[in-house]
């Protein structure tokens, strides 16, 4: 199992996940990414991350809400596809102009 960076997080962007992260699991690219990613083959499931993070994005896998679970699939994509995994996030909320 592994947990999961969720919708909350768009535009957002708090990095006290990743300060408290034993294994450096969460990643994103700074200027271009809206929201963090978490590595399922990094992650070794401790749940540092969720207690910190200010707008409850982040849950174990198995408690992702039903309407959030997309991000599960988006977070281990991200690792391989980080374009595809963007444009889909830019998809399910438009950047605000």
């Amino acid at each position: 199992m592994t947990y999961v960076i969720t919708d909350p997080c768009i535009d957002l962007l708090d990095i006290s996940c990743v300060e408290v992260c034993p294994v450096d699991c969460i990643h994103y690219e700074e200027g271009v990414d809206r929201k963090l990613y978490i590595d399922p083959d990094e992650c070794i499931d401790c749940g540092a991350c969720e207690p910190v993070c200010p707008v409850t994005a982040i849950f174990a896998e198995d408690d992702v809400p039903d309407d959030q679970k997309e991000y599960t699939e988006l977070d281990a994509q991200w690792f391989k596809d980080a374009d595809a995994v963007r444009a889909r996030v830019n998809e399910l909320k438009p950047v605000a102009s």
